[in-house]
Protein backbone atom coordinates (compact mmCIF):
# COMPACT_ATOMS: atom_id res chain seq x y z
CA UNK A 1 0.00 0.00 0.00
CA UNK A 2 3.15 2.47 0.04
CA UNK A 3 3.13 5.52 -1.93
CA UNK A 4 6.05 7.88 -2.08
CA UNK A 5 5.53 10.86 -0.79
CA UNK A 6 5.00 14.00 -2.87
CA UNK A 7 8.37 16.07 -3.78
CA UNK A 8 7.42 18.87 -6.58
CA UNK A 9 10.81 20.83 -7.26
CA UNK A 10 11.04 23.07 -4.13
CA UNK A 11 11.89 19.71 -2.69
CA UNK A 12 10.72 18.40 0.81
CA UNK A 13 13.27 20.91 2.99
CA UNK A 14 11.81 24.22 1.27
CA UNK A 15 8.06 22.81 1.53
CA UNK A 16 8.31 22.34 5.32
CA UNK A 17 9.31 25.12 5.70
CA UNK A 18 6.20 26.62 3.90
CA UNK A 19 3.77 24.56 5.56
CA UNK A 20 5.60 24.61 9.23
CA UNK A 21 2.27 26.49 10.64
CA UNK A 22 0.12 23.78 9.74
CA UNK A 23 0.12 20.90 12.48
CA UNK A 24 -1.52 17.31 11.10
CA UNK A 25 -4.03 14.64 12.65
CA UNK A 26 -4.00 11.44 11.18
CA UNK A 27 -5.43 8.66 11.81
CA UNK A 28 -7.89 5.36 11.37
CA UNK A 29 -12.00 6.22 11.16
CA UNK A 30 -13.89 7.35 13.49
CA UNK A 31 -10.91 8.36 16.06
CA UNK A 32 -12.42 11.87 17.14
CA UNK A 33 -10.05 13.51 14.66
CA UNK A 34 -12.54 16.22 13.38
CA UNK A 35 -13.74 17.01 16.93
CA UNK A 36 -10.09 17.32 18.19
CA UNK A 37 -9.42 19.55 15.18
CA UNK A 38 -12.18 22.09 15.88
CA UNK A 39 -11.17 22.16 20.31
CA UNK A 40 -7.49 23.00 19.42
CA UNK A 41 -8.29 24.87 17.03
CA UNK A 42 -10.91 27.06 18.86
CA UNK A 43 -8.51 27.37 21.95
CA UNK A 44 -5.59 28.34 19.90
CA UNK A 45 -7.07 30.98 17.22
CA UNK A 46 -6.49 28.42 14.09
CA UNK A 47 -8.07 27.24 10.93
CA UNK A 48 -9.54 23.56 10.44
CA UNK A 49 -8.56 22.00 7.39
CA UNK A 50 -10.48 18.75 6.94
CA UNK A 51 -8.84 16.37 4.57
CA UNK A 52 -13.06 14.63 4.01
CA UNK A 53 -14.98 18.04 2.94
CA UNK A 54 -12.14 18.13 0.49
CA UNK A 55 -12.40 14.63 -0.94
CA UNK A 56 -15.04 14.73 -3.95
CA UNK A 57 -13.88 18.21 -4.88
CA UNK A 58 -10.14 16.46 -5.08
CA UNK A 59 -11.77 13.66 -6.59
CA UNK A 60 -13.03 15.52 -9.58
CA UNK A 61 -9.72 16.84 -10.08
CA UNK A 62 -8.10 13.88 -10.23
CA UNK A 63 -6.64 12.42 -13.78
CA UNK A 64 -7.05 8.87 -14.44
CA UNK A 65 -2.68 8.83 -14.67
CA UNK A 66 -2.43 10.19 -11.03
CA UNK A 67 -4.95 8.45 -9.06
CA UNK A 68 -5.74 4.45 -11.02
CA UNK A 69 -7.21 3.27 -8.05
CA UNK A 70 -9.64 5.91 -7.67
CA UNK A 71 -11.07 5.32 -11.57
CA UNK A 72 -11.51 1.65 -10.88
CA UNK A 73 -13.03 2.57 -7.66
CA UNK A 74 -15.51 5.06 -9.18
CA UNK A 75 -16.41 2.46 -12.14
CA UNK A 76 -18.01 -0.40 -9.27
CA UNK A 77 -21.00 -0.47 -7.56
CA UNK A 78 -21.84 -0.27 -3.86
CA UNK A 79 -21.90 -4.30 -4.21
CA UNK A 80 -18.43 -4.31 -5.65
CA UNK A 81 -17.06 -2.15 -3.44
CA UNK A 82 -18.53 -3.07 -0.15
CA UNK A 83 -19.82 -6.79 -0.30
CA UNK A 84 -18.07 -8.84 -2.80
CA UNK A 85 -14.31 -8.31 -2.07
CA UNK A 86 -12.24 -9.01 1.08
CA UNK A 87 -11.63 -6.69 3.61
CA UNK A 88 -7.89 -7.30 2.80
CA UNK A 89 -8.33 -6.43 -1.07
CA UNK A 90 -10.85 -3.24 0.19
CA UNK A 91 -7.63 -1.87 2.18
CA UNK A 92 -4.72 -2.84 -0.29
CA UNK A 93 -7.20 -1.03 -3.65
CA UNK A 94 -8.61 1.99 -1.92
CA UNK A 95 -7.62 5.17 -3.32
CA UNK A 96 -7.13 7.28 -0.12
CA UNK A 97 -5.23 4.61 1.92
CA UNK A 98 -2.84 4.39 -1.26
CA UNK A 99 -2.13 8.26 -1.02
CA UNK A 100 -3.91 9.13 -4.22
CA UNK A 101 -4.56 12.94 -3.99
CA UNK A 102 -2.51 13.78 -1.29
CA UNK A 103 -0.60 16.33 -3.65
CA UNK A 104 -3.43 18.08 -3.65
CA UNK A 105 -3.89 18.60 -0.16
CA UNK A 106 -0.57 20.11 -0.34
CA UNK A 107 -1.77 22.28 -2.82
CA UNK A 108 -4.39 23.53 -0.88
CA UNK A 109 -2.02 23.80 2.40
CA UNK A 110 0.29 26.17 0.24
CA UNK A 111 -2.34 28.21 -0.17
CA UNK A 112 -3.37 29.29 3.49
CA UNK A 113 -1.56 32.18 4.57
CA UNK A 114 0.84 31.69 6.84
CA UNK A 115 0.42 33.79 9.53
CA UNK A 116 -2.37 31.44 11.32
CA UNK A 117 -2.03 27.88 12.42
CA UNK A 118 -3.79 25.39 10.60
CA UNK A 119 -4.81 21.87 12.10
CA UNK A 120 -5.09 19.57 8.96
CA UNK A 121 -7.20 16.30 9.94
CA UNK A 122 -8.11 13.20 8.46
CA UNK A 123 -7.30 9.55 7.52
CA UNK A 124 -5.75 10.43 4.43
CA UNK A 125 -2.72 12.08 6.29
CA UNK A 126 -0.53 8.76 5.74
CA UNK A 127 2.71 8.73 8.00
CA UNK A 128 5.13 8.03 4.88
CA UNK A 129 3.58 11.27 3.08
CA UNK A 130 3.13 13.36 5.99
CA UNK A 131 6.97 12.84 8.01
CA UNK A 132 8.80 14.65 4.70
CA UNK A 133 6.62 17.53 5.46
CA UNK A 134 5.45 18.21 8.86
CA UNK A 135 7.98 20.25 11.31
CA UNK A 136 8.64 18.27 14.54
CA UNK A 137 6.48 18.14 16.86
CA UNK A 138 3.56 19.13 14.33
CA UNK A 139 1.95 15.34 14.08
CA UNK A 140 0.13 12.81 15.79
CA UNK A 141 -1.92 10.01 14.88
CA UNK A 142 -4.92 8.99 16.75
CA UNK A 143 -5.54 4.75 16.95
CA UNK A 144 -9.09 3.94 17.41
CA UNK A 145 -9.70 0.63 19.19
CA UNK A 146 -12.70 -1.76 17.25
CA UNK A 147 -14.78 -1.15 20.11
CA UNK A 148 -14.49 3.10 20.05
CA UNK A 149 -14.74 2.96 16.27
CA UNK A 150 -17.85 1.21 16.30
CA UNK A 151 -19.48 3.05 19.28
CA UNK A 152 -18.39 6.19 17.65
CA UNK A 153 -20.30 5.26 14.42
CA UNK A 154 -23.53 4.04 16.12
CA UNK A 155 -23.34 7.18 18.14
CA UNK A 156 -23.38 9.58 14.98
CA UNK A 157 -25.74 7.68 13.52
CA UNK A 158 -23.57 7.06 10.22
CA UNK A 159 -23.01 3.29 11.11
CA UNK A 160 -25.33 2.02 8.35
CA UNK A 161 -24.76 4.91 6.01
CA UNK A 162 -22.85 3.00 3.24
CA UNK A 163 -24.06 -0.55 4.07
CA UNK A 164 -27.67 0.17 3.31
CA UNK A 165 -26.81 1.32 -0.01
CA UNK A 166 -26.12 -2.18 -0.69
CA UNK A 167 -28.07 -5.53 -1.12
CA UNK A 168 -26.49 -6.86 1.92
CA UNK A 169 -25.84 -4.69 4.46
CA UNK A 170 -24.66 -6.71 6.94
CA UNK A 171 -21.80 -8.14 4.91
CA UNK A 172 -20.93 -4.56 3.69
CA UNK A 173 -20.61 -3.56 7.57
CA UNK A 174 -18.48 -6.26 8.91
CA UNK A 175 -16.31 -5.82 5.45
CA UNK A 176 -16.14 -1.78 6.02
CA UNK A 177 -15.39 -1.98 9.89
CA UNK A 178 -12.66 -5.15 9.07
CA UNK A 179 -11.11 -3.04 6.88
CA UNK A 180 -10.94 0.05 9.07
CA UNK A 181 -9.75 -2.67 11.88
CA UNK A 182 -6.58 -3.25 9.49
CA UNK A 183 -6.06 0.22 8.50
CA UNK A 184 -5.76 1.32 11.98
CA UNK A 185 -2.92 -1.79 12.42
CA UNK A 186 -0.99 -0.66 9.64
CA UNK A 187 -0.99 3.20 11.09
CA UNK A 188 0.37 1.51 14.24
CA UNK A 189 2.74 0.18 12.61
CA UNK A 190 3.92 2.60 10.39
CA UNK A 191 4.21 5.40 12.63
CA UNK A 192 6.05 2.85 15.04
CA UNK A 193 8.46 2.59 12.16
CA UNK A 194 9.07 5.69 11.31
CA UNK A 195 9.22 7.42 14.85
CA UNK A 196 5.86 9.26 14.75
CA UNK A 197 3.81 10.23 18.06
CA UNK A 198 0.52 7.99 17.98
CA UNK A 199 -2.47 7.77 20.62
CA UNK A 200 -4.51 5.04 21.03
CA UNK A 201 -7.68 5.75 21.69
CA UNK A 202 -9.80 3.36 24.07
CA UNK A 203 -13.42 3.29 25.19
CA UNK A 204 -14.06 5.43 27.86
CA UNK A 205 -11.54 7.89 27.04
CA UNK A 206 -12.91 11.43 27.04
CA UNK A 207 -12.61 14.41 24.59
CA UNK A 208 -11.19 16.63 26.71
CA UNK A 209 -8.49 13.79 27.77
CA UNK A 210 -8.15 13.13 23.88
CA UNK A 211 -7.45 17.12 23.28
CA UNK A 212 -5.21 17.59 26.70
CA UNK A 213 -2.85 14.60 25.06
CA UNK A 214 -3.23 15.93 21.06
CA UNK A 215 -2.59 19.36 22.65
CA UNK A 216 0.52 17.86 24.58
CA UNK A 217 2.18 16.08 21.76
CA UNK A 218 1.71 19.84 19.37
CA UNK A 219 3.80 21.47 22.69
CA UNK A 220 0.80 23.86 22.36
Amino acid sequence: MRTEPCEPAAGADALRARLRHVYWIGGGSAAGKSTIAGRVAARHGFRVYSTDEVMSGHARRSTADDAPFLGTFKAMDMDERWVNRSPQVMLETFHWFRGEGFGLIVDDLLSYPARQGVIAEGFRLLPHLVKPLATRGHAVWLLPAPGFRRAALDSRGTLWEIPRRTSDPETALRNLLERDRLFTIRLGEEVKRLDLPAIEIHTGMSEDELTRRVTEAFGL
